[in-house]
Order: C-alpha cells, then sequence, then structure tokens
C-alpha cells in the first residue's frame, strides 16, 4: 500500500534515513496581482541591442553622396589617323661599283666621303698582264696585215695569169688544161684575199677585247656622287673569276634621301603614294623630319612568319644631317581632318556609375560616318546625355560629325564619389 510522501523524505525505509536527509528550501508563494520584478540580465540586453541597431543604421542606413565629375572641354581642331613603323635611312640611288677583270689593286684613289665624279679613277689593278695580251693582239693582228698584201699581190699575178692563158687558149696556143689552171690559180688567190680580210677582223677584235679589258683595270665611277663605302685595300686580290666584287658604294646624291619603312600588313592597305608622313631618328630625337610617300611597294617580305611590306618615304637633306643607314621612327598620315569638333576618346567611354558604354569604340579603332555613340554633357551642374555621331578618331580624340555639341561644352571623362560628412571617399556600397 502506497504511502503519503512526505516533505522531507520517505519512510518506507527505501529512502535515506533521516539523519541523511538534507533539508530542502521551501519556495515562497507567489501572491496574485504581485509584479514579478524583472532580472540582472535585461539590464545588460537592453543597451547591447540598441547599441548594435544604431551600429547597423550608421552603417547600412541612407546617407548623401556628393559626386564630383571630372570634365573636359570640347574643343576644335585637326585629327590625323596614322601608321607608325620602323626604316632605315637610304639614299635614292646607290651605285655598286664592281671589278670585271681580276688583279691585285696597285693603288687607290677614293675612300670613305670621299667625292667623285663621272670618269674619275677610284682604285688601279695592276695592268702589266693585260697590257702584254694587247701587245701580243696587235703583233697578230700585224700579221694578219701583213699576210693580206702578200696574198693581194699574188692575186694580181694570178689575175695576169689567168688573162693570159685564156687569150692564148681562144688562139689554140695553149691548151685547155693550162688555161683552167691559171683559172683556178687566180679563184684561189682571191679566195686567200677574202680569208686573210677575214682574220685581220677576228684580230682586231681580240685587240679590242684586251684593250677594254686593259681599261676596266682602272675603276672608274659611273655617276656623281659620294664614297660611302669601301670594301678593298691596296694590295688587295681581286678575283673577278665567278662573280663581280664589290670595291665601292656611291650615294649619287645625298641632299635627297629615303627611309624604306617595314609596314604590317594590317596597316599597309590605307597607305598610298603622296601621304605625308613624319619621322625622328636618333641622332637627333627632338628634330622632326617631314616627307612624302613616294612608293607603295607590292612586295612583300617575311620574316619569322611576320609579313611587311615596304614603304617608301622621300625627304629632303640639303644639311646633310641624315646618313645612310640611320634608323628612322616614321608616322604616315593615311588620313586627316582639320578644324573639327572633337572630343577626348575617354568621354566615349564614360557612363553614369562606372559602367562603360557598350556603344563607344576603343581608341585607335576605325568608325564610319554613320557610327553612333552617346556622350555626357556636364549643364547646369547635372549630367546630360547627349547622342553624337563620329567621325575620323585618332590615339587621343574623336571628330563628334552630328550632335548637340558645341566648342567649350564640358563633357564627362569620369567621376569621384565621397560622403557628405567626409567619413569616406570610396564608392557606396550597394544593397
Amino acid at each position: 500500500m502506497a504511502t503519503a510522501a512526505s516533505p522531507i523524505g520517505r519512510v518506507d525505509g527505501l529512502g535515506p534515513s533521516k539523519d541523511q536527509v538534507m533539508e530542502a528550501p521551501v519556495p515562497f508563494p507567489h501572491r496574485p496581482g504581485q509584479k514579478r520584478r524583472p532580472g540582472v540580465a535585461w539590464f545588460v540586453a537592453i543597451p547591447l541591442v540598441v547599441v548594435a541597431a544604431a551600429a547597423a543604421y550608421w552603417m547600412l542606413g541612407p546617407r548623401t553622396a556628393t559626386v564630383h565629375y571630372v570634365t573636359v572641354p570640347t574643343t576644335r581642331g585637326d585629327i590625323a589617323r596614322t601608321v607608325t613603323a620602323t626604316g632605315t635611312v637610304n639614299p635614292e640611288l646607290t651605285i655598286i661599283v664592281g671589278s670585271y677583270v681580276s688583279g691585285v689593286i696597285q693603288k687607290l684613289y677614293c675612300d670613305y666621303n670621299t667625292k667623285v665624279t663621272v670618269g674619275q679613277i677610284c682604285a688601279k689593278i695592276d695592268p702589266r698582264p693585260y697590257q702584254m695580251v694587247v701587245n701580243q693582239d696587235k703583233a697578230s693582228l700585224g700579221v694578219a696585215k701583213a699576210q693580206l698584201e702578200k696574198d693581194k699581190a699574188n692575186l694580181a699575178y694570178a689575175k695576169l695569169n689567168n688573162e693570159r692563158n685564156r687569150w692564148l687558149a681562144e688562139r689554140q696556143s695553149v691548151s685547155q688544161d693550162a688555161a683552167d689552171i691559171a683559172k683556178n690559180a687566180y679563184d684561189q688567190a682571191l679566195a686567200q684575199v677574202g680569208l686573210d680580210e677575214a682574220t685581220i677582223d677576228q684580230r682586231q677584235a681580240e685587240l679590242d677585247a684586251a684593250e677594254v679589258n686593259l681599261g676596266y683595270t682602272d675603276i672608274v665611277s659611273p655617276v656623281d656622287g659620294v664614297v660611302v663605302s669601301r670594301n678593298v685595300t691596296q694590295g688587295q686580290t681581286v678575283a673577278a673569276s665567278f662573280q663581280t666584287p664589290t670595291l665601292f658604294l656611291i650615294a649619287t646624291d645625298l641632299t635627297r634621301m629615303q627611309v624604306d619603312t617595314n609596314v604590317s600588313e594590317s596597316d599597309f592597305g590605307g597607305i598610298k603614294e603622296g601621304d605625308k608622313a613624319t619621322f625622328t631618328v636618333d641622332a637627333f630625337p627632338k628634330r622632326v623630319f617631314e616627307g612624302t610617300v613616294t612608293q607603295a611597294r607590292q612586295s612583300p617580305q617575311t620574316v619569322q612568319n611576320v609579313v611587311t611590306f615596304d614603304a617608301v618615304v622621300t625627304v629632303e637633306n640639303r644639311d646633310l644631317a641624315l646618313k645612310p643607314g640611320m634608323t628612322a621612327s616614321t608616322r604616315i598620315i593615311v588620313d586627316q581632318r582639320t578644324d573639327v569638333i572633337r572630343v577626348p576618346n575617354q568621354a566615349l567611354r564614360y557612363a553614369p556609375g562606372g559602367l562603360a558604354s557598350a556603344e563607344a569604340p576603343a581608341p585607335g579603332i576605325a568608325t564610319t560616318a554613320a557610327a553612333a555613340s552617346r556622350l555626357w554633357v556636364l549643364r547646369d551642374g547635372r549630367p546630360v546625355s547627349l547622342a553624337v555621331e563620329l567621325g575620323l578618331d585618332d590615339e587621343n580624340f574623336t571628330e563628334i560629325v552630328k550632335g548637340d555639341l558645341r566648342p567649350g561644352d564640358q563633357v564627362i571623362v569620369a567621376e569621384e564619389r565621397g560622403s557628405a560628412g567626409g567619413r569616406s571617399g570610396l564608392p557606396l556600397p550597394r544593397f
């Protein structure tokens, strides 16, 4: 049978003994209508929540941001599209002076930078071997001429003998065989004279060739000019058996030079004869030389699978400042506009919020007359979008063909954002 629970413990012998039972606290009875007092934790939690809410509002709450626009005025000026290339300065005409005959260089009369005229001797090859050949051919020619005189005398006798025997044969004074022998002797004498004359012509041709070779021992300048290269020294043996050796290089006129430029195949299509060009050389970095494209050679040059073409730029060199072989950095003007409304290329890439305009062309990319884009102009302190039609562009500016844009208008190229309280100059976060 169950027993009633005691407020102190069980006495049925199964629980702790009376000595082991600890005295438990008796709860204070709650009276109806009496308010419960708040705990200490609420006095700590409420201020923390208030501080966190204030911090969140300060960080994420609305604030007034100041936008500063960077503007550039619209200008009126020139726009030129150019093609850049490197080239080498060369004379317009360079003559290679070589040797037709072999031999030892006996004397040198020309050196670097020597001004020469037509027919001036620049070097001399030892002429003695060729002079001996000339003397031999002259002797052979003399022998041939003497033989001709001898055979002419024989021809005269054979002619008289043939006429006499023919007259006697008509009168039956000699036999017909004797007359035929005289006729044969005359014909042979006549043929021998013809042979001698041909031999004389042959000996004369041999003598002329020997004299030409003797004349080639004098290395002469074929043009008026300046020696720009000398590839031989005195006492050197020149061998002209297989190919003509180059002894001198003579520039005809150093007051007119040309720049042979290597233009890439992607840029060569826009180059034509008559285009203006400017270039600089390392020797005169602050001086700009002006020239004109005189040739756009249709001759490709392939180096390491890169195809280039030669555009020849002619330039005046009256002060002889340009020297053969100088490296020139050339800019060829392929298209140009003068006195047009233009804006910086950076303005075509601007859009509010820092987003690049999808319609704005990149600098250096060709645009057509029908190409259209948008510009942001600052008017009355507010950005205004304008639709414009673009024209020619270069590395810095783009031509405005149509649009409500006037010189002096402030086009926006960038923007800077900052907070009103000066707490942050960084772009505002967006949520």
